[in-house]
């Protein structure tokens, strides 16, 4: 996948394309189909296949007060575009004068100047220009211009189960701790990547042996105990993970904690990649009388989670026998 940081990296002979653009923060379930059916498009009109993005979240720009927190940090979010067989990326540095272009501007210097759009592909409620003064039906009026001649295909809203796909959406199920119903959005489950960090010791010291993460600046679930599974540099381990404030222990100091289940010794290293990956929620997390009585609440979550685990294994095999 080629990764364009700036328009000016696009070279002049580049296209002609098909393209969506989107923030696609978590790439989910709906983009996905918007971008593999650009995928499918272009292979069959021999064009590339583009999603046009924003480096930072226009929301940090414009509304820096409401601490928008991230589904799927850059990094993560370009790994999952490349999954989809997109061709390239254009990230779009999103400043003041972009914020300006009017919606003409926009698909003039940008869509078909740039990158020499054949077919732009936009979900139903798809907003662009200056104060998003453009929507859906202005795209594809300008797409009939002479000048332009581009075709708008639009996608209508994706609903599973009643639930509208959508990044805002599986930001507040992760804030209520509904990580099982992300995942179902998402069609993968909720993860974050980072590396080991040091905690305070009392995993270790007074019930079990767990995995810090180093600080972690985006979205987190809801405080609580999870069923996890967690990356380790190349291993992989079936975990139950503590998110939140570790009350039994006096003074709150937020963490995120990971008990592996089939642990074994492990060489950590500062740089260390650990990935967590949120399957199920187990509880609340609750300040305990003793530290015996949180020892004895984590063998019940444990032995909740493997549980859920086999069966969750189970229910794999018989997929891959079907």
């Amino acid at each position: 996948m080629l990764t364009f940081h700036k328009l000016d990296d696009v070279p002049r002979d580049f296209g002609p394309a098909l393209l969506s653009v989107g923030n696609f923060d978590g790439v989910h379930r709906a983009h996905r189909h918007v971008l593999d059916e650009i995928v499918r498009r272009a292979k069959a009109v021999n064009a590339v296949s583009v999603a046009v993005t924003f480096e930072p979240h226009p929301a940090r720009i414009l509304r820096p007060d409401h601490n928008l927190k991230l589904l799927t940090p850059l990094p993560e979010k370009l790994r999952l575009l490349e999954a989809t067989g997109i061709d390239a990326v254009l990230l779009l540095p999103f400043s003041r004068d972009l914020s300006l272009m009017t919606p003409h501007q926009f698909a003039h210097e940008i869509l078909k100047k740039r990158l020499h759009a054949r077919e732009v592909h936009e979900g139903y409620n798809f907003r662009f220009g200056h104060k998003a003064a453009g929507n859906i039906d202005l795209l594809r009026e300008l797409g009939k211009e002479k000048e332009m001649g581009f075709e708008v295909h639009d996608y209508p809203e994706m609903r599973l189960r009643g639930e509208h796909v959508s990044s805002s959406h599986i930001r507040k199920l992760l804030s209520e701790g509904r990580v099982s119903r992300a995942r179902h959005l998402l069609a993968r489950p909720f993860s974050i990547l980072s590396t080991a960090g040091r905690g305070r010791g009392y995993g270790s010291k007074y019930t079990v042996p767990t995995i810090n993460l180093a600080r972690y600046e985006e979205l987190v679930p809801k405080d609580g105990v999870y069923i996890t599974r967690t990356r380790v540099g190349n291993e992989c381990f079936d975990s139950v993970t503590n998110v939140g404030n570790r009350p039994t222990f006096g003074a709150d100091s937020f963490a995120i904690e990971t008990h592996l289940l089939n642990f074994h010794p492990l060489e950590l290293a500062a740089e260390t990649e650990v990935e967590l990956h949120f399957l199920d929620r187990l509880r609340d997390e609750i300040r305990f009388p003793s530290v015996e009585a949180l020892k004895e609440q984590i063998g019940r979550d444990v032995r909740k989670a493997q549980k859920y685990l086999r069966r969750l294994g189970r229910a794999g095999a018989d997929s891959n026998r079907q």
